[in-house]
């Protein structure tokens, strides 16, 4: 009993079958599941951050970045699945950190999901902010910059500044639409991010099968530009630190073993969701990266809709493709917000039925089955995050705290197999212990690619998250309750 106190795969799996005191309900199929993994991992990624690690990290390896970043997704990958399949219930690596790791541990990661999806949701609202105020500027409507940017920024010497802006009102709106369409219920805003996540894959592909066509050649030249002479800054370095920030382009992952909980038949529909969510992101990522690095130079990508930037900078002749890449970012960056609400009031929802985060944030109306208070905190705390904190700031802070869960449930994988050796696994991560080794490797690896900003505020959002574990959770956790009447 005490901070290293471990539930057991059988306990987990009581949760996950409903016969706790609070369940969710079983909604959601492969196609809905899928869905919801694209939907949440094409998103700020691509739309966004894809010209601003080119612009200052990479040049047009962007893609390369891509690549590795994906590398370190399929390791990870191949151990959620495990779990997954094992364990399908909400909380994703903090549940699984929970069965392995202890209650201190699972903490820990718990509070860093929030890094992943709370901030993230605010990450994709500041891009579409960018992308919406672009569109209507082009339609003759100009959105004042004082109320369509963040009042602060991160300069080349990961500084804070202040900006002409004094909050970014687009952003904030669309966080609190997204949050009320969910109060709705969870296969309402399925479908809906279904049938956009379906129009955004068919643009994408548009995109790079229309703009392959008018790509110049001596924009990639070179691919890998000089080292500028400071680590991250181009190069193979600029490579690396590209991959760790365009990690965030992945969570989907997370997010797909985070409905688990609401999955129908999970041990066959969550890991065939995870590898399919895997494959297509990667092949759009790639694809579209080599276009828009091709249609103009890579120094000029550093804008809120690099995207949309590239299609004007090439002077295509077929307009009808900007105005669909703008809807499309627009609509499909609205469907990645409603997907990072989703995880976290779902780590919200799994932390709080443990008792480590007060109760009521666990709370399920009973009508639609779903989290309604949970939600309603994550959407105000992403909207206020969103109208004030700078996006390369956030940017970073979600790839390092996703590469912390990767990680933990990567290592989690070589614990689980040693203390539970007879435990039912539906889905077997592959080549073990070489494939968690290589993914706990690869995470770590990215982690260290990033700043010692970045990592400062880790370990201070860490230390907050301990003192909130020390005065509230240690106190009020279900399990060492259960363990001291024993």
């Amino acid at each position: 009993m005490g901070i290293w106190s471990r539930k057991t795969v059988g306990t987990l799996c009581n949760e996950a079958l409903g016969e706790g005191p609070q369940h969710l309900k079983r909604s959601l199929g492969i196609v809905g599941l899928t869905a919801f993994g694209v939907g949440c991992t094409i998103g700020a990624g691509i739309f966004s951050l894809t010209g601003d690690v080119a612009a200052h990290q990479a040049g047009p390896a962007v893609t390369l970045a891509f690549v590795l970043a994906s590398v370190a997704c399929f390791f990870a990958g191949l151990c959620y699945a495990e779990f997954a399949a094992m364990v399908p219930i909400a909380g994703s690596a903090y549940s699984y950190a929970y069965a392995t790791l202890g209650e201190l541990v699972a903490w820990i990661i718990g509070w860093s999901l929030m890094l992943e999806w709370l901030f993230s949701a605010s990450v994709v609202a500041i891009s579409w902010s960018g992308y919406v105020t672009a569109a209507l500027k082009d339609l003759g409507v100009v959105v004042p910059a004082a109320i369509a940017s963040s009042p602060f920024t991160v300069d080349a010497h990961d500084h804070l500044v202040r900006t002409a802006g004094y909050v970014d009102l687009p952003a904030v709106l669309v966080t609190l639409g997204c949050m009320a369409l969910l109060l709705y219920g969870t296969k309402a805003s399925a479908n809906i991010n279904t049938a956009i996540v379906i129009a955004k894959v068919l643009a994408l592909t548009a995109l790079i099968a229309v703009g392959a066509s008018y790509v110049n050649v001596a924009n990639w030249h070179p691919f890998v530009p000089t080292n500028a002479g400071q680590f991250g800054h181009f190069g193979w370095s600029g490579v690396a630190r590209g991959a760790a920030t365009l990690f965030f382009a992945y969570i989907g992952f997370d997010g797909v073993s985070t409905l688990a909980e609401e999955a129908k038949n999970p041990q066959r529909t969550v890991p065939w969701s995870l590898f399919a969510s895997l494959f297509i992101c990667t092949v759009l990522y790639v694809g579209v990266s080599l276009v828009i690095t091709g249609l103009t130079d890579y120094r000029g990508l550093d804008v809120p809709d690099p995207l949309y930037y590239a299609l004007n900078a090439s002077h295509m002749p077929i307009v009808w493709l900007k105005g669909v890449i703008a809807i499309v970012a627009i609509l499909g960056l609205i469907s990645v917000v409603l997907a990072s609400i989703v995880g976290q009031v779902r780590i919200f929802f799994a932390m709080a039925r443990d008792g480590l985060l007060p109760p009521m944030l666990g709370r399920v109306d009973k009508h639609r089955h779903t989290p309604y208070v949970g939600t309603l905190v994550t959407g105000v705390v992403a909207a206020v995050t969103a109208g004030f904190a700078p996006l390369g700031l956030l940017g970073e802070l979600i790839s390092i705290g996703t590469l912390l869960a990767f990680a933990v449930v990567c290592g989690g994988i070589l614990i689980l197999r040693r203390i539970a050796p007879e435990a039912r696994r539906p889905f077997r991560t592959p080549w073990v212990p070489l494939v968690p080794v290589l993914g706990v490797l690869s995470c770590v690896a990215l982690m260290l690619s990033l700043p010692n900003g970045t990592w400062i505020r880790l370990v201070l959002w860490v230390g907050a998250g301990l003192a909130v574990y020390a005065m509230y959770g240690r106190r009020h956790s279900k399990l060492r309750k259960e363990l001291a009447q024993r």
